[in-house]
């Protein structure tokens, strides 16, 4: 994993994306000297990028880390018959103003993706493609187009031959080319070759591969129209949950390139949350030859707290996905232990969530006491709560979130055996249902002997879903085989949940007797 670069490494600071403003234009400029300079490539004017912003304002989005300007995507819409012609950059956008913008265009043309070297390894180029599908399908366009640079051409033309066959030869994975392998593994598809796109790309040999996205969510007119029921579904949430097998380590750095491994493969699958089981990190204690006392336990694995936040941060950045990351025992300042559920958002936020139930066991084992707060968390996914494993079991909590907006429930749980696990899976499918939200269960499996209170696991993690007619067979989204390391995903649909609050075979919430009772919190005090 690429390491973080300075502004990004303090935890304080975290991805923002959004649309553009006239008071972004010095800081898009200088971007775009700093990665086309060295090329020798033509870099924008001011003035250029003015033009884009005014003439589409949606279209052009930036990416910022703190103050620190680090991508830019520039678009504009344009007619069908023009994008998919032969064309020059300098035609097709106006010399770089984006000023052959159409507002009936039915295809969003993308002009630039721009990105600061210094922010290469955290996805950044991903998360503009995206943006762009996601102002394409609310448009209602057609697919996204553009001319694609080919930076490996010009050092492989003579054993290709051709750039038709360079380009061949990388859409069937036989050669890698950093933007057009990239490309292709974010959807598009290669429609021709466009000759002297831009001439001081020398690296393309001014060579551009003419590129398309198609909107699935646009019905081409040959196509039969497709009987649709109900209202219409948004965007899923791909959710992961990973049933972790606990093993010895040798080390921290073992331990992390075993999580990294898991984030790895859900990012390859484009999951926007992934959730580990809670207690994970007590895997850190196998590095010590002998079992240690509780107190030693604590001490040890509180040494390891920073170094597991810096790294479980920089893997949501890196690999652009949401993780819930279990739970780890930690020493709070003034003293007390909780036993925390930390949240990695991967725009670089972090949150925190403490158990408020410990088991009679973590009191014992660990001298865990109860946390007092209990919030939703903003992610680009919509608000989502954490309650951790014997929490869930506490009806009132789950409201007190839902409460406050939350759709999504992840519950990293421990269980030793199988009598364990169903108190925690039939409160956790009760939540599912008395709530109307999707619940997310996250187990540990496997043991570690000289870890006290690990003996043993049970789990079987799960995605549930509430039980009506929308939602799957048995309110089960997805299902893991029990006591096996394994992933489970799920596509979730936040707008079938509205469905079924406001239209379902049953409406809990909207059938409570607000004059009869309600959840009431007095948390979130200092102790």
């Amino acid at each position: 994993m690429s390491k973080s670069p300075n502004h990004l490494r303090d935890p304080s600071s975290h991805l923002i994306v959004r649309n553009a403003t006239l008071q972004d234009v010095p800081a898009i400029v200088a971007l775009s000297e700093r990665v086309y300079k060295p090329l020798q490539m033509e870099t924008y004017t001011p003035a250029a990028v003015t033009g884009q912003i005014n003439n589409f304002p949606r279209g052009q989005i930036v990416v910022l880390v703190g103050e620190n300007l680090v991508g830019y995507c520039a678009t504009f819409r344009i007619a069908e018959k023009i994008a998919m012609r032969p064309h020059t950059w300098n035609e097709i956008t106006g010399n770089g103003y984006a000023s052959r913008h159409d507002i009936n265009g039915d295809w969003l043309y993308g002009m630039e993706v721009c990105i600061d070297d210094s922010c290469r390894g955290y996805r950044i180029g991903q998360r503009l493609y995206n943006e762009r599908k996601k102002l394409c399908q609310s448009l209602g366009l057609k697919g996204v187009v553009f001319a694609g640079r080919l930076p490996n051409l010009a050092k492989r033309i003579k054993k290709m031959k051709t750039v038709e066959n360079y380009i061949d030869q990388v859409v069937h994975k036989k050669i890698k080319d950093p933007v057009l392998s990239f490309q292709l593994r974010n959807g598009f598809e290669v429609i021709g070759v466009i000759e002297n796109y831009l001439p001081d790309d020398t690296q393309s040999m001014g060579y551009a591969a003419h590129l398309i996205w198609r909107n699935p969510k646009v019905r081409l007119k040959e196509e039969k129209p497709i009987k649709k029921f109900g209202v219409h579904m948004p965007d899923t949430v791909r959710i992961a949950t990973v049933q972790y097998m606990l093993r010895k380590v040798s080390s921290f750095s073992e331990f992390i390139k075993n999580i990294e491994y898991f984030v790895d493969v859900v990012a390859d699958y484009k999951s926007d949350f992934v959730v580990f089981p809670e207690l994970f990190t007590l895997q850190l204690l196998s590095i010590e030859d002998q079992e240690l006392s509780p107190f030693e336990s604590i001490e040890a694995l509180t040494k390891y707290t920073p170094r597991f936040k810096e790294a479980m941060r920089n893997m949501a950045l890196s690999y652009n996905v949401n993780i819930i990351a279990g739970s780890h025992p930690t020493r709070v300042e003034n003293g007390r232990i909780e036993n925390i559920s930390y949240v990695f958002l991967r725009d670089g936020r972090m949150f925190e969530q403490p158990k408020i139930h410990p088991t009679p066991n973590e009191r014992y084992w660990w001298d865990i006491e109860g946390g007092s707060t209990l919030n939703a968390i903003d992610t680009d996914c919509g608000p989502i709560g954490v309650l951790v494993c014997y929490d869930s079991e506490f009806p009132e909590l789950a409201r007190h979130l839902v409460d406050q907006g939350v759709q999504i429930l992840f519950v990293p749980f421990c269980t030793d055996e199988r009598q364990s696990y169903l108190r925690v899976r039939y409160c956790c499918q009760a939540r599912a249902v008395e709530n109307q939200i999707y619940v997310v269960m996250s187990g540990n499996v496997g043991n570690l002997p000289n870890v006290a209170n690990l003996d043993i696991q049970y789990a079987q993690s799960c995605i549930l879903t509430p039980c009506d007619f929308p939602f799957a067979r048995d309110g089960i989204a997805a299902d893991t085989t029990p006591n096996a390391e394994m992933v489970a995903f799920a596509d979730l649909r936040p707008e079938t949940l509205i469905m079924a609050r406001n239209s379902g075979t049953v409406q809990n919430l909207k059938d409570r007797r607000h004059d009869l009772y309600r959840v009431q919190w007095r948390g979130d005090k200092k102790k």
